[in-house]
C-alpha cells in the first residue's frame, strides 16, 4: 500500500530546502510546475511533502537540510512512525555512546544487517530507559533508522535526536504544557543549592536539563520522575549520554498521585513543575501525609509541588523551584504561604523577568526552600530578590511577542542571562554567610523578617519587598545623576541625527535583485571562511587558568551592540575561541530586538567567544566582513537556517552567502556598516532617554527634585531707568 504524506507549510518548504521563505515564494511564482497546494488555506496553503520532496531533488535542493529536519521529515513520512518513535529513544542512546567510526560502519551495513544490528542494540539498553519495551524493525523502517544515524552523527550529545522524537511523540498525544527548562536557567537553579549535594530528586523532570545541571556541579545520583512516559525516556537517556558518571534512575507516573520514590530522601529537589493544574489530585489527596504545611487548596497544585519536595528533602535540604507569579500571592493558598514562611522553609524567592522560560510573557519565580531541622537554627527572614531590571533588555511590554518556527521576527526581550546570574547569586550567596546582618539593596534585594510577612496576605512577590524609592537618594547627588545622563542623551541624539543622514542606496529595479548563494558550510569547506563555536562544558572539563579572567563576548553584547560583558563562569577556556577584529560573530538563538549579527572590532579583541554564539573568520580576499555580517543576521537567512518551536536555534552552516565579486561586495559591507552603527546609535539613544525620563519621574515623585520657579518678570522701574 503507498504511504499516506504528510503536508508543509512553505515555511518548513524553506527549512527542508535550506533557503529563505522568500526564494519558495518566489519558486510558486515562477516555476510553473511547483506542486500546487493540496490543503490548507489560500493564505496558508499545505503542501503534499512527496510531490515537494520530488520537486527539490529534481533541482540538487533535497539534501540541504540538516541532518534533525530530514529526520524530522522521515518520521512524517513514515507510516507507523506514531507507534515507532517511543521505540527509537534506545536506540538513540546505543548510537550515541558508538564512536565515529562505528556509527560510519553502522551506516555501511546491508539494510537487513542494520535492521539486526538496531533491533540488539536497542535490547542492550532498554532496560535503563523506562518503559522501554523489545522492538522489532521491519524493511519499511529502514528510512528511518537511516536518518536517526544521520542525526547522532551529526551531533553526538543525542540531544538533537532525542528533541525530534519527543516532538513527534507529544505532538501525537495529549500532553501539553512540555516545554524545557533553558539552559541557563537550569544552571543558575542548580547553583543555588548551597554546597555539595550527592542525590537529587526531579519529580516533574521533563526532558532531564535540571538534572543534568546538578550532575555538571557533581552530583552523583540523579532520580527522576515524569507523568509523560516519552519525556521520562527522553530525560534517562540524555541523562545517561551528559551525565555518564553518575547513577541515573527515570521513572514514570504521577509524582502527586503515584509516587514511585515514596521512601527516598535526598539532599536537594530540582523542579519546575505544571502549573495551573486542577486535577492534581486534591479530592483523593486531601489526608496525604505530605501536606505538613496544610492542604493545598484545589487552585493551588503548585503548594502541592512545593510540599511534595520538602518532604523528600533530608533535615536541613534545599529545594529550588521555578513557579510562577501567582502562588506567591492568590488568596486561596495564603494559609499554606503562612505556614511555610512561619516554620523557615522559605528562604529566598526571586523574580525572574518575562522571557526566561515558558510561559514566556510571564514572570516566573525562583522558589528556595529548605527543610525546618529539629532543634536547628531560627530563620528570621526571607530573602527577596528582583532581577527583572539586572537580566532583561528591550521593551518589557513586548516580552509576549516570540519568534516561532515559521520565522515570525519576535520582539521578545533579549535576557542577559550572565548579569542575571550574576545577581540572583551574589545576592543569594550574601545572605547565606550572613543572614541576620544582610544588607539590603534597595531595588534589587531585601531581607524581609518573617514576623512582618504573616499579615493578612502572606504576599511573597518579590517586587513588593525590593522597591526602592527616589527619596532614599540625596537631592544633590540624585541631581547631578539625572544632568549627567541628560547630557549624554544630548550627545547621543546628535550621533543618532548624523548617522541617520546615510542616504547612499537607491531602487534596484522593478523586480528585486536575485542571487546565487552559498550556504556557510560551503564556503567553510572552500576555505573562504573558517566556522568556530565555544565547545560545551563537560564534568570532567579544567579551565586554562590564563584565560580565565578574560571578558566573554555573548549574545546580548551583539543584540545591544556593546562590548563584551560576559564572564568565563563554566566556560572551557582551554578551548574557547579568542576573537581577532574583523571576524563576524552571529548569535545562535534567533529572535528579540537588536541585530543578530557584528563585525568584531579592537574592544572585542582578545575576548572569548560565549556558548551561545557562532562565529565566523572570513578570508579577507575572498570575503568583506561586513558584506558576510549583513546577509548572515538578515531576517529571513536567519529564520531559514533556525529550528524549534518556542527558541529558534540557528544552524550556522545552513545559513546563506550571495556570491559577489570581493570589490562589489565591499559595497554593499558599507552600506551594512553604516546600518549597524544606525542601529546602535538608536539603541543607545533610547536607553538614554528611558533613564533620563525614569530618572526625572522618580526624582519628582520622590522629593528630591523639585519643578524650577517661573522667571521673575522684568521690574518695570528697573526699565525705565535702564532707558
Amino acid at each position: 500500500m503507498p504511504q499516506p504524506s504528510a503536508q508543509v507549510t512553505a515555511a518548513e518548504i524553506s527549512r527542508i530546502a535550506g533557503v529563505t521563505r522568500a526564494t519558495v515564494s518566489n519558486w510558486r511564482r515562477r516555476h510553473d510546475d511547483f506542486p500546487a497546494p493540496s490543503g490548507g488555506t489560500e493564505s496558508s496553503p499545505l503542501y503534499d511533502l512527496v510531490e515537494v520532496k520530488a520537486w527539490l531533488g529534481a533541482r540538487g535542493h533535497a539534501t540541504t537540510a540538516d541532518p534533525a529536519e530530514e529526520l524530522r521529515t522521515t518520521l512524517r513520512l513514515h507510516q507507523r512512525s506514531g507507534s515507532l518513535t517511543g521505540s527509537l529513544l534506545p536506540l538513540v542512546l546505543a548510537a550515541a555512546r558508538c564512536t565515529p567510526e562505528e556509527r560510519t560502519a553502522l551506516a555501511g551495513l546491508s539494510d537487513p544487517s542494520l535492521i539486526v544490528r538496531a533491533e540488539g542494540a536497542s535490547a542492550d539498553v532498554s532496560d535503563l530507559v523506562p518503559g522501554a519495551e523489545a522492538v522489532r524493525f521491519a524493511g519499511e523502517d529502514i528510512d528511518v533508522l537511516r536518518a536517526l544515524l544521520r542525526c547522532v552523527d551529526d551531533d553526538a550529545t543525542g540531544e538533537a535526536a532525542l528533541a525530534v522524537l519527543a516532538e513527534r511523540e507529544l505532538e501525537d498525544s495529549s500532553a501539553g504544557g512540555t516545554y524545557r527548562t533553558p539552559a541557563p536557567l537550569a544552571d543558575l537553579m542548580a547553583r543555588l543549592i548551597p554546597g555539595p549535594c550527592e542525590r537529587v530528586l526531579d519529580p516533574a523532570c521533563g526532558s532531564g536539563s535540571l538534572l543534568a545541571a546538578v550532575a555538571r556541579r557533581g552530583a552523583g545520583a540523579l532520580y527522576g520522575q515524569d507523568t509523560v512516559p516519552v519525556q521520562a525516556q527522553r530525560s534517562a537517556v540524555s541523562l545517561l549520554l551528559t551525565a555518564p558518571d553518575a547513577d541515573v534512575t527515570v521513572r514514570v507516573g504521577d509524582s502527586l498521585r503515584s509516587d514511585t520514590f515514596a521512601d527516598l530522601t535526598v539532599d536537594a529537589v530540582v523542579c519546575n513543575p505544571p502549573y495551573g493544574d486542577r486535577d492534581w489530585g486534591h479530592d483523593e489527596l486531601a489526608y496525604d501525609a505530605r501536606w505538613v504545611y496544610g492542604v493545598p487548596p484545589r487552585a493551588e497544585s503548585e503548594l502541592a509541588w512545593v510540599q511534595h519536595a520538602l518532604a523528600h528533602l533530608v533535615p536541613g535540604g534545599h529545594a529550588v523551584m521555578l513557579l510562577p507569579p501567582a502562588t506567591a500571592s492568590r488568596a486561596s493558598g495564603r494559609r499554606v504561604r503562612m505556614d511555610l514562611v512561619r516554620s523557615g522553609a522559605v528562604r529566598a524567592v526571586i523574580a525572574l523577568p518575562p522571557g526566561a522560560a515558558a510561559p514566556l510573557h510571564v514572570g516566573l519565580q525562583i522558589w528556595v526552600l529548605q527543610r525546618p531541622e529539629p532543634a536547628g537554627p531560627e530563620r528570621k527572614s526571607v530573602l527577596f530578590v528582583d532581577t527583572t531590571e539586572a537580566g532583561g533588555s528591550g521593551d518589557r511590554s513586548s516580552a509576549a511577542s516570540v519568534a516561532t518556527a515559521t520565522g515570525t521576527r519576535g520582539a521578545r526581550s533579549v535576557l542577559d542571562w550572565p548579569v542575571l546570574t550574576e545577581a540572583a547569586l551574589g545576592q543569594w550567596s550574601a545572605f547565606i554567610e550572613a543572614p541576620d546582618t544582610f544588607t539590603d539593596d534597595p531595588g534589587t534585594a531585601r531581607a524581609v523578617p518573617v514576623v512582618d510577612l504573616l499579615d493578612d496576605v502572606v504576599d511573597l512577590t518579590p517586587t513588593r519587598h525590593v522597591r526602592a524609592s527616589r527619596s532614599d537618594i540625596a537631592p544633590v547627588d540624585l541631581a547631578r545623576e539625572t544632568e549627567e545622563v541628560r547630557r549624554r542623551l544630548v550627545a547621543g541624539a546628535a550621533s543618532l541625527g548624523k548617522a541617520a543622514r546615510y542616504t547612499d542606496w537607491s531602487a534596484a529595479g522593478p523586480t528585486p535583485r536575485e542571487w546565487r548563494t552559498a550556504t556557510a558550510a560551503d564556503l567553510a569547506r572552500g576555505g573562504a571562511l573558517t566556522l568556530l563555536r565555544t565547545a560545551p562544558e563537560s564534568r570532567d572539563s579544567a579551565g586554562d587558568a590564563s584565560t580565565a579572567t578574560l571578558p566573554v563576548l555573548t549574545g546580548p553584547d551583539i543584540a545591544r551592540g556593546t562590548a563584551p560583558s560576559g564572564t568565563p563562569g563554566t566556560l572551557r577556556t582551554d578551548t574557547a575561541p579568542v576573537i581577532a577584529p574583523g571576524d563576524v560573530v552571529v548569535r545562535a538563538v534567533a529572535g528579540g530586538n537588536g541585530a543578530m549579527a557584528r563585525v568584531t572590532d579592537e574592544v572585542d579583541a582578545g575576548s572569548l567567544l560565549g556558548p551561545q554564539v557562532h562565529l565566523f573568520r572570513p578570508d579577507p580576499a575572498r570575503l568583506d566582513p561586513w558584506f558576510l555580517a549583513g546577509f548572515l543576521g538578515s531576517a529571513e537567512n536567519i529564520a531559514a537556517a533556525s529550528t524549534g518551536s518556542t527558541i529558534l536555534h540557528v544552524s550556522p552552516g545552513r545559513l546563506r552567502v550571495p556570491l559577489l565579486p570581493l570589490e562589489e561586495q565591499r559595497r554593499y559591507g558599507e552600506a551594512f556598516r553604516r546600518v549597524h552603527t544606525l542601529r546602535a546609535e538608536a539603541a543607545r539613544a533610547t536607553e538614554l532617554a528611558d533613564e533620563t525620563a525614569r530618572l526625572l519621574a522618580g526624582g519628582l515623585t520622590g522629593g528630591g527634585l523639585i519643578p524650577s520657579p517661573p522667571p521673575a518678570a522684568p521690574d518695570k522701574t528697573s526699565r525705565a531707568e535702564s532707558a
